[in-house]
């Protein structure tokens, strides 16, 4: 395989699997993630009880706040257990290891809003409400595989870019 042909299937498989490995914004891999009773949705009350414990767990010392070491090492243990499961080639994993990690970088800069280093509960809350927002389609404060039916109703009624 010539090494044209090799940054191709790279480039492709990262664009492909990118979604697979990032941040549960991805409806499936959110209800996958925040559904803890199982039953298909995500209620307003099980996000803020599953956001609420991964936010203690990632604070491992304790001290209410969340450092970009504390953040990232949370991260590198759902991203290994993910990269694990995968039959990609350990070099594409790697590839797309080094670009999450990378990412998570940036995702804790634009949570820690007030640049102070520290995220704060308020702010992953504030990142939390976001996302729940912008996943509950219908408005009715939850998760469903029916607000994907409200997503393309409105991607089919916006008027095209040009």
């Amino acid at each position: 395989m010539t090494i044209r042909k090799t940054i191709l299937s790279a480039a492709l498989l990262t664009v492909i699997a990118a979604p697979a490995f990032a941040a549960p914004h991805e409806r499936n891999a959110f209800i996958h993630d925040y559904d803890a009773n199982h039953d298909g949705e995500v209620t307003q009350a099980e996000f803020d009880a599953g956001r609420t414990a991964r936010f203690k767990a990632t604070d491992t010392n304790g001290d209410g706040w969340v450092s970009e070491a504390e953040y990232l090492a949370e991260y590198e243990v759902r991203l290994d257990a993910k990269l694990a499961k995968s039959d990609a080639p350990a070099e594409d994993k790697l590839a797309i290891r080094q670009r999450e990690v990378r990412q998570t970088h940036v995702r804790f800069g634009a949570l820690d809003k007030d640049k102070d280093a520290k995220m704060t509960k308020a702010e992953y809350d504030a990142s939390g409400a976001r996302a729940f927002a912008q996943q509950d389609k219908d408005k009715n404060g939850k998760i469903t595989n029916a607000d994907a039916v409200v997503e393309k109703a409105e991607a089919t009624t916006k008027p095209a870019a040009n």
